[in-house]
């Protein structure tokens, strides 16, 4: 993207560091990163590069260490109801109904009844499951479950979505149709989703950059630019060729970890 202020989402020099025995460790350390307003940005990365810290601070669960994290030019100091986390359990309420359960979020904020019913509605209609508005969430499949805590971050209109590997959990089938109904919706709305996922093909797929973390400390390794023809063909070679590309860069990052892991014993 080109300049500051055309950036939905910035990152300076962010850090993170968590108390412990001695000095503590460092999560994260100077992450300089833009977000531009409509853009689907997927995070990668092994286990400790600080992708789930990374978007805790983004959604206002942790305050950074160090530097500047802005969303809208505002600094992040907390929780906003205008930038939804969406996780990889669902966090469903097991006795509402799937339209209650949607209703929750405009409820909460106080919209009328008729306009939330039927705001409600029209998220569960965008996901496909307007037909099961009576239903409870253990009549439904995992798959459906997730779509029901799309429709229900949706309906309050974010302006910025956060999704903490919620597709992790399901199996390949469903998953990949999942995928594809992000996209559509996201393309339809073009709501910010910053996505968070260890599936290098899922990342591919999905994002416009995708954002290639290292760990100790968790750190920005690469940032990749996806141009790929619309729809997307996973079996094509353009695809093959930047999971080739992403791949090694993985395995490099990878095999960086794990030098640093037994150095550090």
């Amino acid at each position: 993207m080109n300049g500051r202020e055309t950036a939905k989402i910035r990152l300076d020099g962010v850090g993170k560091r968590f108390r412990a025995k001695g000095d503590g460790e460092t999560a994260l350390s100077r992450v300089d990163l833009e977000i531009a307003a409509g853009e689907l940005i997927c995070l990668v990365g092994p286990s400790g590069c600080g992708k789930t810290t990374l978007i805790n601070l983004l959604a206002g669960f942790e305050r950074p260490s160090e530097g500047i994290l802005e969303i809208d030019g505002r600094a992040v100091t907390g929780p906003d109801p205008d930038h939804i986390m969406i996780f990889q359990d669902y966090g469903l309420f097991p006795w509402k109904t799937v339209l209650n359960n949607v209703l929750f979020g405009l409820r909460a904020r106080g919209v009328p009844k008729a306009e939330a019913r039927e705001k409600a509605l029209d998220a569960l209609e965008l996901v496909g499951l307007r037909v099961a508005a009576d239903r409870h969430p253990h009549e439904l499949s995992g798959g459906m479950k997730q779509r029901v805590a799309i429709a229900r971050a949706l309906a309050v209109e974010p302006s910025v979505l956060f999704m903490d590997e919620p597709f992790a959990a399901l199996d390949a089938f469903t998953r990949i149709h999942l995928q594809d109904e992000l996209l559509r919706i996201w393309k339809e709305k073009r709501t910010t989703i910053v996505f968070v996922t260890h599936d290098l093909d899922e990342a591919i797929y999905l994002g416009q950059r995708v954002v290639l973390m290292a760990p100790y400390p968790g750190r920005i390794q690469r940032i990749l630019h996806i141009r790929l023809p619309e729809p997307r063909e996973r079996t094509g070679e353009d695809f093959a060729r930047i999971r080739r590309e992403l791949f090694e860069e993985f395995h490099l990052v990878h095999k960086q970890a794990q030098d640093v892991s037994e150095y550090s014993i």
